[in-house]
């Protein structure tokens, strides 16, 4: 914190303890805000989910009424696409269409680097479970990093990657 007297003298800039704090936010390696990764969910949800649903429903099955005749094959068909593609984008460019959209990308939480491939199976896993079994979804608001539980669990985080074009 800067001297009073010092300021008015014109040597050095106000600080503030706010303003310290959210430049530790801002520099730290999982910084994407809750906010920002669910609107890069729900954009990776209709970009790429709603389009396997459509074609599974009417191309491959015929209809909603076979597909809800057969769940388990309907689903399998979804699940199966959805975690190849997610992989393939998390793999190769670090990034799906949302947090590409909202400049994200997703991180190993120790190094900074891309993550491994068992760690990004993981955090796919996880990231259904966390769907499935409702209580962990409150797991960011449980904990002071915001992590939610695929990042606790995969070793894995999104960070702001603003202006980088990621390869």
């Amino acid at each position: 914190m800067a001297r009073w007297r010092d300021v008015k003298a014109g040597k050095t800039e106000p600080t503030s303890k706010k303003e310290t704090k959210v430049q530790k936010e801002d520099t730290s390696l999982c910084n994407a805000p809750l906010t920002t990764r669910a609107k890069a969910f729900i954009t990776d949800t209709f970009m790429v989910l709603m389009p396997l649903m459509y074609l599974v429903s009417y191309v491959v099955i015929g209809s909603l009424q076979e597909f809800s005749d057969n769940k388990l094959l309907g689903w399998l068909y979804i699940i199966i696409p959805h975690f190849v593609i997610v992989i393939s984008f998390w793999h190769f460019k670090a990034q799906t269409p949302g947090l590409k959209a909202y400049e994200l990308s997703l991180v190993d939480s120790t190094t900074g680097e891309k993550p491994s491939f068992y760690s990004l199976i993981n955090r796919y896993i996880f990231t259904t479970l966390g769907f499935i079994i409702f209580p962990l979804l409150l797991t960011p608001y449980l904990n002071k990093k915001k992590k939610t539980i695929q990042d606790l669990l995969s070793g894995t985080c999104i960070k702001i990657t603003p202006n980088e074009i990621i390869y």
